[in-house]
């Protein structure tokens, strides 16, 4: 069977699937789009629809516009640059809220989902300040405590703004707001059987991110320590272990407090860090923002360049050749 692909013959045995073609000249079908005789081939049919004799097939995929390599990370098909994702709440206005926000360079910011204030509807609102069109909302199910609860504010969210991209939150209590992971993973599967693109906050657990991340969820975060505490990553082995056996992005959620906490997540080889208090409880929110996106752009750095590997003894930097 001879094919043209982007222009060039090439010979196979035999027709075959579109998934099976790609895979046979070594591209992944998640990363690319296929036109098959001048018609599109939807991604879902890939396995489907077979390739025959004769065929012209265009394969495509997205290059940065005028610029090469660039790191960056990606949520259920989506690119982003910046690794901080930032919440909206506990500001002291919404001024403060966008300058903080412009400030820490994120593309993701968290929204909780409130009831309308009825008696005034005329007050401002969050969107009036993040233009939805400049930052991606992901809308967080903070406060529930339950499956049912939390299902029920994604699905309001996703009817008020069309989001499905979400970040699925079930606390186990007030005092500790820990995770409760079996309702959780009720909600979770809930959810994704609803086609929404679950983001999970968990426990610092690697089973557990690992179950979570085999039923469908798109990203897993683990926290670094309870949330609003300020206590930094506590177990930096367990958030490592984690990062280490997944294949969806890890992001440390809570916990954080200082810019060198970020730092550490960032340097353990997480995908991003996600912020609320550390920045919104500084005494300057706007340099704590600022803060912030420089840690995370260090730790990152950091984890790419590699550590020198720990040694029991010291090490002197210079030479004794030639010492007087």
């Amino acid at each position: 069977m001879r094919v043209t692909i982007n222009g060039e013959e090439k010979d196979f045995d035999g027709a075959m699937s579109v998934w099976n073609l790609l895979g046979a000249v070594g591209l992944d079908p998640a990363k690319v789009a296929v036109e098959r005789n001048l018609e599109i081939v939807p991604r879902s049919q890939y396995a489907e629809i077979s390739v025959e004799d004769g065929d012209r097939l265009e394969v495509v995929h997205f290059i940065g516009g005028g610029a090469s390599g660039g790191d960056f990370f990606e949520i259920a098909g989506r690119r982003f640059t910046s690794r901080l994702l930032v919440g909206t709440g506990k500001y002291k206005d919404f001024e403060e809220t966008r300058a903080a926000i412009e400030a820490s360079g994120a593309e993701i910011v968290t929204v909780a989902v409130r009831r309308v204030n009825i008696s005034d509807p005329g007050l401002p609102m969050l969107v009036d300040y993040l233009d939805p069109k400049k930052y991606t909302y992901l809308p967080n199910t903070a406060g529930c405590y339950s499956a049912d609860e939390a299902v029920r504010t994604l699905r309001l969210a996703r009817e008020a703004g069309g989001w499905d991209l979400v970040k699925l939150e079930v606390l186990g209590d007030e005092k500790t707001l820990y995770p409760d992971i079996t309702e959780t993973i009720a909600a979770a599967e809930t959810l994704i059987k609803e086609n929404f693109k679950v983001m999970v906050y968990c426990n610092d657990d690697p089973i557990i991110a690992k179950r979570l991340e085999d039923m469908g969820c798109v990203a897993v975060m683990p926290l670094g320590s309870l949330i609003g505490s300020g206590l930094g990553i506590l177990n930096p082995l367990n958030i490592a272990l984690i990062k280490k056996s997944a294949s969806v992005p890890v992001l440390v959620d809570a916990g954080v407090g200082a810019a060198s906490d970020a730092a550490v997540a960032m340097e353990l080889g997480c995908d991003g860090v996600l912020m609320n208090s550390a920045i919104a409880g500084a005494n300057d929110p706007v340099k704590m923002a600022r803060a912030m996106k420089l840690a995370v752009e260090a730790g990152r750095l950091s984890f790419l360049a590699g550590r020198m590997a720990k040694r029991k003894y010291a090490d002197p930097s210079s030479s004794p050749a030639g010492l007087i």
